[in-house]
């Protein structure tokens, strides 16, 4: 019987995951780009990509530093998108300055 919660709750999880991404990802990309002073130019569907790959970039550099990005939790997630995306537009910023 716990093997089938388990197995429950996995695909649950998995099924709120990718939504939940969507929604994470766009509000720590709608954030960033306040933060960066970039709104005005991003709408709502990029604020959601900025989001989704700023919280991949941000996961993937906090495992260089030996960091469990998996097992963080919904702030930890929301907290490594935003962070990521703030790199992720620093970076499209830096580029199109030259």
């Amino acid at each position: 019987m716990r093997g089938a919660t388990a197995l429950q709750e996995g695909t649950t999880m998995l099924t709120l995951g990718f939504f939940g991404w969507i929604i994470i990802g766009g509000l720590a990309g709608w954030i960033a780009s306040k933060i960066k002073g970039t709104d005005a130019q991003q709408g709502i569907l990029l604020n959601v990509v900025v989001g989704v790959v700023g919280g991949l970039l941000g996961g993937w550099l906090l495992s260089l530093f030996g960091v469990d990005v998996a097992g963080g939790g919904l702030i930890f997630s929301f907290i490594t998108c935003l962070i990521g995306a703030v790199i992720l537009i620093s970076i499209v910023q830096l580029v199109r300055r030259k």
